[in-house]
């Protein structure tokens, strides 16, 4: 069954498509989505497509590295006009020409340990040498709008001095360790779109995400949250590689896509905005009791060998403000209990 076949997906998607955005600036517009295929971005292209279905009439074309991967997950998008898959590596000068491009949103990012840790040159290049590349794009082909998506890991460590991370904070991160080449190369992505705005006038805005989670994951995601929720699916225990006491925010995938979509077409040009539940602020431990309780099963602790550990976030607490994009009208609508137990309930129908 097609993932967009399944009620409890169908339902986000449908949730987050009848929200009351400006959805008129879309209408008729070409729009070209890196990451098309990620957790984030695959669900961000059913919302549009099924928009399209609605008869907003945009069209999207969707950057990705694997065309197996693409008609996999696309399938039922592919015979529709509104819809075509680019393979392409994004590290490399596109050399695709669709004239003119209404929307650039840059999604494409490793986002879990063992990436950073198996590739973090290809990390770092994505971050940087690919935005660059996607920005050029967009000022040689008078782009309205580029959105660039960082994330939550730009703040780096919080030692005490705030309870969350707004927009101005700027945390501690130590640049001498192979982990920080994700979170350094977003700081350089977001230095890449201001110095593109200030030099070419392009309009670009920048949403901070929080950890995602949700029935749109990678089955290859490292990231400890996803795997408590496969593992859950699998109906096997989960393991926790350490005392669980890490405090962070999380955002259900259709929530995280509603910020996107909020900030896309809310959003003041040059701005970022984090993107988190204030709802959904839970610590690793009790993220992991609440996969074993829906997949009635329980947490084993164990230690991560040498070479997951280092591409493990050191961060203990990492909490975003949420007022400057809540300010915009909006709001999240899955806490992670009900997000939590729904993701799994839908991976496990649809194995």
């Amino acid at each position: 069954m097609s993932l967009i076949d399944n009620d409890i997906y169908f339902s986000d998607v449908k949730s987050v498509c009848a929200l009351n955005l400006p959805w008129q600036k879309l209408a008729g517009k070409l729009m070209l989505i890196s990451g098309a295929a990620g957790m984030i971005g695959s669900c961000l292209i059913d919302v549009l497509m099924q928009k399209n279905k609605d008869g907003l009439d945009c069209k999207v074309y969707a950057l990705g590295r694997d065309a197996a991967k693409a008609r996999s997950r696309f399938g039922y998008h592919y015979d529709s006009a509104n819809f075509e898959f680019i393979q392409y590596d994004i590290n490399k000068p596109l050399a695709c020409d669709f004239g003119r491009i209404d929307y650039i949103l840059h999604l494409a990012s490793n986002t879990h340990p063992v990436a950073y840790s198996g590739d973090p040159i290809g990390t770092i290049t994505t971050n940087i040498i690919g935005t660059n590349n996607l920005l050029k794009y967009a000022v040689e082909h008078r782009t309205e709008r580029f959105m660039f998506a960082s994330s939550v890991e730009i703040y780096g460590e919080n030692r005490g001095d705030v309870e969350k991370f707004d927009e101005s904070y700027s945390g501690y991160i130590d640049c001498n360790t192979l982990r920080a080449g994700y979170p350094e190369s977003k700081r350089c992505g977001e230095a890449l779109c201001h110095a593109y705005k200030r030099r070419y006038g392009l309009d670009v805005v920048i949403p901070r995400i929080s950890r995602v989670y949700g029935p749109t994951m990678l089955m290859s995601d490292a990231k400890a949250s996803s795997q408590f929720i496969l593992k859950a699916a699998a109906g096997e225990d989960i393991i926790l590689k350490s005392s669980g006491e890490q405090l962070y925010s999380y955002s259900y995938v259709a929530d995280a896509v509603s910020g996107l979509l909020t900030v896309l077409l809310k959003g003041e040009s040059g701005e970022a905005y984090n993107i988190a539940d204030e709802h959904s602020d839970i610590r690793l431990k009790d993220f992991a009791r609440l996969c074993a309780e829906a997949a009635g099963t329980r947490v084993v602790f164990d230690i991560p060998d040498a070479d997951e550990a280092v591409g493990y976030s050191k961060a203990t607490v990492a909490l975003l403000d949420n007022k400057k994009l809540k300010s915009l009208g909006w709001q999240a609508k899955t806490d992670y209990k009900s997000g939590i137990e729904k993701t799994v309930k839908l991976l496990k129908s649809n194995t």
